[in-house]
């Protein structure tokens, strides 16, 4: 298992500042649907279903992803991220830019908005790629763990590129892609490739050290990310060519791969830590593996659409990122209280009330836009929009509880001394 390095990773405004404006894009996601309820779940084409779907794809995953990924590099894999704190908070700034005109880009619909957020979005994800493949590159240890985060960050480059295409193509601008076959190719390279492979490769670090579930092995993890290439590769090879089945496929099996073993490795831990976070990650793979077989046998792509990105993943994602929202409360308190000083535990500044609360409504919203996109009705759209809204708020003020309770332990030390 890998050993954190604490004195390595960033300072800590730098990753929560992104993972703090993740329950942000989930509180207008789920505005989005409330006020779009009467044709937001009716079809993928729709402007109103663009919106909503790049609000949960770029603002909350994406969000979750950029701050993840620059504190768990150089703190867990030992992967130094180049240009400081300032590129950080640039990097921050073009992503969330580039998600708001893409949003109202599409809502607007507005071309002068869509060229905006092809610029930024494009710049934000070069951004990434600069300042994280030099180091993944020159570092030694965890081959295996810097292939995955590399193959991840690479696909999130194309992922991007075939956006900005496509995004050039409805703006006008010569040189653009048309939506069909690329949009397919768009969604799969980020969804298996940029998220799929990130969550994969860093679970190996988080489930053995924050689950207690062993990690899988080297050699299938090896082979796992090979099938990816070679699925997204040979998928959009045939989807070129009419045939958009090998990817639909190849995608729904690689899901399973995953899931499937890591339910498995979940379920013969033998000394599970943090409850709330397992019980995230087991509905969250569950839902992986409930669109896997939906793609499979060529269900509705809403629904499919729906169990990734508005369910599956965010599930995995905001587990992980109330673990580390809270350990970034624990290492600031312990960069500026010194050594010596007995502080709270991680624990102790984010509560498991506060994780219940947050998951139980994240799984709620989730189950009822399934509903709601099974049997589409406008008041069913806008209950699970508002369920949405409050899910997110509730992630919002647990991670800001964190930085609430920190900033009590340190005026009592005060007061004390």
């Amino acid at each position: 298992m890998a050993k954190l390095a604490l004195e390595q990773a960033p300072p800590t405004a730098l990753p929560r500042r992104f993972l703090l404006t993740t329950p942000v894009w989930g509180v207008v996601a789920g505005a989005l649907l409330l006020f779009d309820a009467d044709i937001a779940l009716l079809s993928r084409w729709a402007p109103a279903t663009l919106a909503l779907v790049h609000a949960f794809t770029l603002g909350v995953l994406g969000n979750a992803m950029f701050g993840s990924l620059l504190q768990f590099l150089p703190a867990a894999a030992g992967v130094r991220v180049r240009g400081g704190p300032a590129a950080g908070y640039g990097l921050h700034a073009l992503l969330n830019l580039g998600v708001l005109a893409l949003c109202a880009g599409f809502r607007l619909p507005q071309p002068h908005c869509l060229a905006l957020a092809a610029a930024c979005l494009a710049t934000a994800f070069a951004g990434l790629a600069a300042m994280t493949l030099p180091g993944l590159l020159a570092a030694t240890a965890q081959r295996l763990l810097r292939a995955g985060v590399g193959i991840a960050v690479l696909a999130g480059v194309a992922t991007a590129t075939l956006g900005v295409a496509m995004l050039l193509g409805l703006a006008g601008v010569g040189g653009g892609l048309p939506l069909w076959p690329w949009i397919d190719l768009h969604a799969a390279t980020g969804l298996l490739g940029w998220c799929g492979v990130l969550v994969a490769s860093v679970a190996q670090v988080v489930m053995p050290m924050f689950q207690g579930a062993a990690p899988s092995h080297s050699a299938r993890q090896g082979v796992w990310l090979g099938a990816v290439v070679v699925v997204v590769l040979a998928g959009t090879f045939c989807a070129l060519r009419g045939n958009p089945q090998v990817l639909r496929w190849g995608s729904g099996a690689c899901a399973v791969a995953f899931a499937a073993p890591a339910l498995w490795r979940q379920r013969r831990a033998k000394h599970t830590r943090n409850a709330w976070l397992v019980r995230a990650w087991r509905a969250g793979l569950l839902a992986l593996l409930a669109a896997a077989l939906v793609a499979v046998f060529d269900g509705p792509g809403l629904l499919v659409g729906t169990l990734v990105i508005a369910l599956g993943l965010p599930l995995l994602l905001v587990g992980m990122q109330l673990e580390i929202v809270a350990f970034l409360g624990w290492i600031e308190l312990h960069r500026r209280a010194g050594r010596g000083v007995r502080l709270p535990s991680v624990q102790q500044l984010l509560p498991d009330a506060d994780k219940a609360r947050v998951l139980v409504l994240q799984l709620g919203a989730g189950a009822l836009l399934l509903v709601a996109v099974a049997w589409p009705h406008p008041a069913l759209a806008r209950l699970a929009g508002a369920l949405l809204v409050g899910a997110y708020a509730a992630l919002f003020l647990a991670l800001r509880g964190v930085g609430r309770r920190g900033h009590r332990f340190l005026l009592s030390r005060e007061a004390i001394a």
